[in-house]
């Protein structure tokens, strides 16, 4: 009976990883996935991008490659590629973690040296990744918790810069700004307390059209990027000459490898949540494998590192849906927008401001998961001294950079671009020198 169910396409099977559904039930589930994680994907790109003050034309170029790289690291990661993927229900998208670090290594060095940076961690990352089972036991709940706490903090000054319309513009802190800021805040706000079900996870793209339409009526979007875009264009392969730079290389590289931490934590998660089982070593290989490679392969777009989405596994936990075709779908969705330039252009045009509103939600709700994985383990001594060594160096660190500013150039950039290295390493030292705990 169960194969039978199994063979058969049936909206019940939306349930089971491997099961049939009819195409007509499959892409509203794909659609959902895709809506929830849609700007978290799209806004590192703006904010780097801006960061390096590149042109309208060059973000919308980016973005379209963004969605293109997520649509295709989501298929490999539910339809693994050798071990190169992890079957599970995974979406991927354009990673947060590394925004800290590529806006000081691009305002410093020039994009060009993000990309090159980006391909050779992506190599390091994808191929470490295949050897995960021997360097596994190094990461406990505890480190990932610090990490992803960590990771938190980092972001919070880039939503607020965002927020007041990004370092550097004309109009930066201008009433405006706060203006457009605080609406799209409130109304990411009001709709995440009063939508029903899953459709609270819509509440930053209600909060970003809202935003979006205010700035239209206040006169703050500038529409003749849209004049030169084409309706349909393939991405461009290679769109800048990539630049080598040591310094920039190694900070990537320990990103990637922090980045690693925040990825077995989703594949754990997302098992437990989503199939009630424990995930394996295979899963987790492929997880890891999946993230580094197709990050290489982004770089190869001009675009930013690839991961897994932590607010789609709250979605799988939340509704249960974890079939792969459902969430093929979404991914498929995907790489059709990355070959629409006109919506790549029309969402490079969004004001920082309106960004910024929803990104304070954001970049905030990170810390807070952190907070959350930090509490699901045990308070004792050991975990609460690796917490808090690791976040008081490593946000030190970050907040105040300049405390670095007697080491080499190279020190200075792989631990003050942000407080995420420090704190990583420094977790995960501790987690090994200090004595477990009876």
């Amino acid at each position: 009976m169960n194969k039978e169910k199994k063979t058969k396409a049936s909206i019940d099977n939306i349930y089971t990883l491997n099961g049939k559904v009819p195409l007509g039930h499959a892409v509203p589930f794909g659609l959902q996935h895709i809506l929830a994680m849609f700007v978290a994907n799209i806004a590192p790109i703006i904010i780097v991008a801006n960061a390096c003050k590149l042109s309208n034309g060059q973000i919308a170029m980016l973005i379209q490659s963004a969605m293109l790289i997520a649509g295709i690291g989501t298929l490999i990661q539910l339809f693994p590629i050798w071990r190169v993927g992890s079957g599970l229900p995974i979406v991927m998208g354009i990673s947060f973690t590394f925004v800290s670090i590529l806006c000081f290594i691009g305002t410093t060095y020039g994009y060009e040296t993000i990309v090159g940076a980006v391909l050779v961690g992506g190599i390091l990352e994808g191929t470490l990744g295949l050897f995960a089972k021997y360097w596994l036991k190094w990461i406990s709940p505890i480190v990932a918790a610090s990490v992803v706490t960590a990771i938190g903090f980092s972001l919070l000054s880039v939503g607020s810069a965002s927020f007041g319309g990004g370092s550097g513009s004309e109009n930066f802190g201008s009433v405006q700004n706060w203006i457009i800021g605080t609406v799209t805040l409130l109304s990411c706000i009001l709709f995440n307390l009063f939508a029903k079900s899953y459709f609270k996870q819509l509440s930053v793209l209600f909060g970003l059209v809202v935003g979006y339409i205010l700035a239209v009526c206040m006169h703050q979007v500038d529409f003749s990027a849209l004049a030169n875009t084409s309706i349909i264009a393939f991405p461009h392969i290679m769109p800048f000459k990539m630049e080598f730079n040591l310094n920039a290389i190694v900070s990537v590289t320990l990103i990637f490898l922090v980045s690693a931490t925040e990825t077995i934590g989703d594949t754990s998660a997302l098992a437990s949540s989503g199939l009630n089982r424990d995930v394996t070593v295979k899963e987790t290989t492929g997880s890891i494998a999946c993230d580094g490679f197709v990050s290489a392969l982004s770089a190869c777009f001009g675009c930013l590192p690839i991961t897994s989405f932590s607010q789609n596994v709250g979605l799988v936990t939340m509704t249960k849906i974890v079939n792969r075709f459902a969430l093929a779908t979404g991914a498929i969705f995907l790489i059709l927008c990355g070959l629409f330039p006109k919506l790549a252009a029309l969402i490079s045009i969004m004001p920082q401001s309106v960004l910024g509103g929803a990104a304070v939600m954001m970049f905030s709700s990170i810390v807070i998961s952190g907070i959350q994985l930090i509490t699901k383990e045990p308070l004792t001594m050991r975990n609460i001294t690796v917490v808090s060594v690791a976040l008081g160096l490593g946000y030190g660190i970050g907040a105040n950079s300049t405390v670095l500013s007697g080491l080499p150039e190279g020190i200075q950039l792989i631990f003050g671009g942000s407080g995420i290295v420090p704190a990583a390493l420094v977790a995960i030292i501790l987690n090994i020198a200090l004595p477990k705990e009876d």
